[in-house]
């Protein structure tokens, strides 16, 4: 991690634990503020909060009215830094997924929102790390939506089965459709799944290794992150509109009745 990620990293932790309660040095912020603020490289990148609010009083003013809750401050703190983030982690003049971003910070779970972002981080300089978190937030993210339901599941599920029960609640198994196009689409929904557990069993950190076996790259990571981003964003807001939709039916009935 360079000394601009460490700067970067320790304003966002200073900034999280103000906004939580906690406290911060008024000195150490400003120091921090105004050598990130200075830097032309990265000045498009920063939270815009940032360039608005001088001081910590200011922050705070802003934050606790702003949201409410601890989860959705930490939440938008997280997903503000992390376009600044990603761009020194990856060069790529700040590309990340914004949709998928968008997507996990709307249903605020603090869980599947770190799990995203340290995934995330983990791309270039912990590969084996990424693919862990990668898969984890799959998992995570089918527990929510089947816990949302009130559907039960084993603990120790693996993760094909609980997305093939997680499918079936949400009307994305295959076999639940007769278009050939959707039973393909959704088929490599299903494969995608399969592929990024047996690539985290594979590659990743979760199991002893041998010596002679094959280490996970940064484009392993970049594949496995990017996968798992894609599909956490379609699960949940496939999960949204059959919510939405099934309320809406039930209100007419209710109306009819």
């Amino acid at each position: 991690m360079t000394e601009l990620q460490i700067k970067i990293e320790t304003l966002k932790n200073m900034l999280i634990a103000i906004a939580t309660g906690g406290r911060g040095d008024e000195v150490e912020f400003q120091k921090l503020r105004t050598e990130l603020i200075d830097n032309n490289e990265i000045i498009k990148y920063l939270p815009d909060f940032l360039q608005t609010n001088k001081s910590i009083r200011q922050f705070w003013q802003f934050i606790k009215y702003e949201y409410p809750s601890y989860a959705e401050r930490r939440n938008y703190i997280w997903i503000e830094f992390s376009k600044v983030l990603n761009f020194l982690e990856t060069n790529q003049k700040g590309i990340i997924d914004e949709s998928t971003a968008k997507t996990i910070y709307k249903f605020n779970q603090e869980y599947i929102n770190s799990q995203w972002y340290k995934a995330l981080g983990r791309k270039l300089d912990d590969p084996e790390g990424a693919i862990t978190s990668a898969r984890t937030l799959i998992e995570t993210t089918c527990k929510y939506i089947l816990d949302s339901l009130n559907v039960s599941y084993k603990d120790d599920v693996e993760i094909t089965k609980l997305y093939k029960l997680t499918a079936d609640n949400l009307n994305l198994a295959p076999d639940q459709h007769t278009e050939q196009i959707f039973r393909q689409i959704l088929g490599g929904c299903q494969a995608v799944v399969e592929g990024l557990g047996a690539l985290r069993n594979k590659l990743s950190d979760s199991h002893g290794k041998r010596v002679s076996q094959i280490k996970p790259t940064s484009r392993h990571a970049e594949l496995a992150v990017n996968l798992a981003g894609t599909m956490t964003s379609f699960l949940l807001e496939t999960f949204e509109f059959r919510t939405q939709k099934f309320s809406v039916r039930s209100h007419e009935k209710l109306y009819q009745s």
